[in-house]
């Protein structure tokens, strides 16, 4: 084992016996309680900050973060993926809306322009802690009468199928790194130009019709991605027995 990794080891027994929030020894001291240099110190720090097991303050320290939550690249709710993971869902609607679709949203829900949508934008919670801001945009025909009030605490998904019996079957979704700006910040409940990943997903009921383009932004310090990937064995023969023939 390395000089930093075993001096991360170290560090990550420190943060075991400590709860989130508390504050870690400095550099200078952990660098004297190891006897390593204050260099491997900040290595190991710097490394357990990227991962959000420790969070630094300017002016103040190092604390133990909260552990992220690994975001699986799958077509699910937020509501019932936080259920898997123990955590009480919830949502607060900041915003119902109808407008015209426009250009843009009519291509990317299949409307035309002067198709009324609507726009509902809420903040998602887990164990009433802010993790998402979501805008969705739905067809006004998918829903007719929704009311704000249903969108408090409930999964859309489960609302689209018990109301109005659709059921999202797939979707295309992109993901890209931003950061946070003023309204995002005060919703969510971190600093200003925090980083944020931002989901943008174009859903289809069982149907094959487009009932849904959402864009999520999910706060970076409580997150991370996971993607399982495969290799597709049947392909690759196929292939190689073709180079073989050619």
């Amino acid at each position: 084992m390395s000089k930093q990794d075993a001096t991360r080891q170290r560090v990550l027994e420190l943060i075991e016996a400590r709860e989130i929030g508390d504050s870690i020894p400095s550099e200078r001291r952990l660098s004297t309680d190891f006897g390593v240099s204050r260099l491997t110190i900040r290595a190991a720090l710097d490394d357990l900050v990227r991962e959000g097991l420790l969070v630094r303050r300017h002016g103040s320290g190092t604390f133990v973060g909260e552990p992220k939550i690994a975001q699986q690249l799958t077509l699910t709710s937020f509501s019932d993926d936080m259920r898997r993971r123990g955590m009480v869902p919830g949502a607060r609607a900041v915003e119902l809306k109808t407008i015209h679709a426009g250009p843009a949203l009519g291509r990317a829900l299949h409307v035309s322009p002067d198709a009324r949508v609507l726009r509902i934008r809420r903040v998602r919670l887990a164990d009433d802690e802010p993790m998402a801001l979501e805008t969705l945009h739905v067809p006004a025909a998918v829903v007719p009468g929704l009311k704000r009030t249903q969108l408090e605490d409930s999964s859309f998904y489960e609302l689209l199928a018990s109301r109005y019996g659709v059921v999202v079957a797939s979707g295309v979704q992109t993901i890209e790194p931003t950061v946070t700006n003023e309204e995002e910040s005060e919703l969510l409940h971190v600093p200003l130009h925090s980083p944020a990943f931002l989901f943008e997903r174009t859903s289809r009921a069982d149907t094959g019709e487009i009932v849904e383009f959402v864009r999520s932004l999910y706060r970076g310090d409580r997150y991370r991605l996971i993607a399982e990937l495969s290799h597709d064995v049947a392909q690759t023969t196929r292939r190689r027995t073709h180079i073989n023939i050619g």
